[in-house]
């Protein structure tokens, strides 16, 4: 998936509001964008950090630039733009390159199921169970190549949790997706000193007949596609 409009770096001033950022541009302008991340972003908002922007001329948006990535002094990226994920997975499903799902012929986006909730993504094939496939952005990294999630306390992602737990006890197929959005990292664990109650919720989860799929990305200033599974 590539950005819609070429990417500019810039200095990272502040983060506040959870969706807002004061950022520097490379020519000295000091500019305000969206952060599309409702998370704690941890180790991901310290001012000072090389980030990159999506600058737009919409009308009607009142922000001109949207934060997309922080670049590492390791030359690693992370995507910070949690809608992200799900365009870039939406394509991947769609081209049959997630082995795992790949024998789904139809992909529908945000398809209403549990209570009050929608499912990332329903897939369907001729003779194969619906599967339900929630996906989560993976930004966090305490530990060098461990990616974690999640970054904060979640009450909505064990709702998911367990409205995936009745999907699977119905017979149908559950598939929890974790999409992990840096470069620097090849493994994968839940964060449960963050959220415990998240953590037990995925235990039950996977009691019920939920599968586990991790996927990594390639990022760069050009765009975010679909890497690999994670091993185990």
């Amino acid at each position: 998936m590539r950005f819609a409009t070429p990417l500019i770096p810039a200095t990272l001033i502040k983060r506040y509001k959870r969706f807002l950022a004061d950022c520097r541009l490379e020519d000295g302008r000091e500019v305000t964008a969206h952060c599309a991340n409702p998370g704690s972003m941890m180790g991901l908002a310290e001012p000072g950090m090389r980030i990159w922007l999506e600058p737009n001329d919409d009308p009607k948006k009142k922000l001109k630039f949207g934060w997309r990535l922080v670049e590492h002094d390791s030359g690693d990226f992370t995507g910070v733009d949690t809608s992200v994920p799900n365009r870039a997975l939406k394509a991947a499903l769609e081209a049959g390159q997630i082995a795992a799902l790949a024998d789904y012929s139809t992909v529908r986006a945000e398809v209403k199921y549990g209570q009050n909730s929608r499912i990332d993504f329903l897939l369907t094939g001729e003779g194969l169970p619906d599967c339900y496939v929630e996906v989560k952005s993976v930004t966090l990294s305490r530990q060098p190549g461990l990616a974690e999630f999640p970054d904060s306390v979640t009450a909505r992602g064990a709702k998911h949790l367990r409205e995936l737990g009745d999907m699977a006890a119905a017979g149908h197929r559950a598939v929890m997706l974790y999409l992990v959005q840096r470069t620097d990292c090849d493994r994968f664990a839940l964060a449960d000193d963050i959220d415990p109650t998240y953590a037990a919720a995925f235990e039950e989860a996977r009691g019920r007949g939920v599968e586990r799929l991790v996927i990594g990305t390639r990022i760069t200033p050009k765009g975010v596609d679909v890497g690999q599974p994670f091993a185990g």
